[in-house]
């Protein structure tokens, strides 16, 4: 026997989660952290050791300029 919806209403399918929401993202991002940190904890002297880690700040404040300020000229106000 078939059964009927008889609300009129199609079910709707439950959104898929995104990756990096699901359990193995969530370890995967875990893993890598954990893996960054040791990396650099063995690798201190030859990161302190180069001159590039002197321009370390000014880079950072460029990127965060670009990526959280979204550029110049993105602004609403039209005055």
């Amino acid at each position: 026997m078939e059964t009927h919806d008889h609300h009129g209403k199609p079910e709707e399918e439950p959104m898929p989660v995104p990756y990096w929401k699901s359990r193995a993202g969530i370890y995967l991002i875990v893993a890598l952290a954990l893996g960054g940190l040791l990396l650099g904890y063995e690798h201190r002297v030859h990161i302190f050791a180069s001159e590039w880690v002197l321009f370390l700040p000014l880079l950072l404040c460029v990127g965060m300029h670009f990526f959280m300020h979204g550029g110049h000229g993105s602004g609403d106000d039209k005055s």
